[in-house]
Parts: C-alpha cells; sequence; structure tokens
C-alpha cells in the first residue's frame, strides 16, 4: 500500500545498522491538519535509501511516498506481538523553514503592498 503525505520536519536520526544486511535511518514528521493537536509520526529509511534525507534540515517542509507495513513476531515465550513501519521510498523538500508552505496545496497569502511596487 502506497501512501502520500506532507509535514514538516521535526526530528532527523543516524541510520542504524541493525543487521548485516539491514540499515534504518529514522526521522519524524510533524503533521499539522489540526493545529492545536500536531502529530508526530515515526517513519524510516532503509539500506540504501538513508542518504535520501541528507540535505535536509529541522524545519523542512517535505512530501512522502511510503509503504504501510506490518508484522507480526512470536517472541520464545509464546507471546505474539505486531510491529509497524512507515517505510519511505521517496522524499521530496517542497519548502523550508517559516518561508514553507505550511504542508497544504494553498499558496502563500497574496501581498497588495508588493504588487504595488510592481513596474507593470
Amino acid at each position: 500500500m502506497t501512501i502520500q503525505i506532507s509535514g514538516k520536519l521535526h526530528a532527523i536520526f543516524e541510520a542504524q545498522q541493525i543487521t548485516e544486511r539491514f540499515r534504518k535511518r529514522e526521522f519524524v514528521l510533524e503533521l499539522s491538519d489540526n493545529p492545536d493537536y500536531p502529530q508526530y509520526v515515526m517513519f524510516q529509511l532503509a539500506n540504501d535509501r538513508c542518504d535520501h534525507i541528507d540535505g535536509f534540515g529541522i524545519g523542512d517542509i517535505v512530501h512522502l511516498e511510503f509503504n504501510l507495513r506490518g508484522r507480526e513476531w512470536n517472541s520464545p515465550q509464546g507471546d505474539t506481538k505486531y510491529f509497524n513501519s512507515l517505510d519511505v521510498w521517496k522524499i521530496e523538500k517542497t519548502g523550508s523553514g517559516n518561508n514553507a508552505l505550511s504542508g497544504t496545496d494553498e499558496p502563500p497569502p497574496h501581498n497588495d503592498e508588493f504588487l504595488k511596487d510592481v513596474p507593470f
């Protein structure tokens, strides 16, 4: 299942070597559909995608395409646990800091004072 979402980078962590063949790098996206209750959601980049977030900074507005993954694990004690992961395969910067779009498709507010000085 592929999902798309936009939001503001809240935290970026170092890459971790989990096993000999699996490396991941986690980051947190702030989702502000309701500004009174922002959501902080952890995503991950895996293996050769870990460096795709290099050059991004806290506060950047990004657009993600990711897969929702889930798995079952049975412990040695016989307990069954379930895990989810949000595996990002594409990340694009759409803005940075306070000058960026809010993560919606709406353009920035119109500035009438600026238009008065335009020479055409």
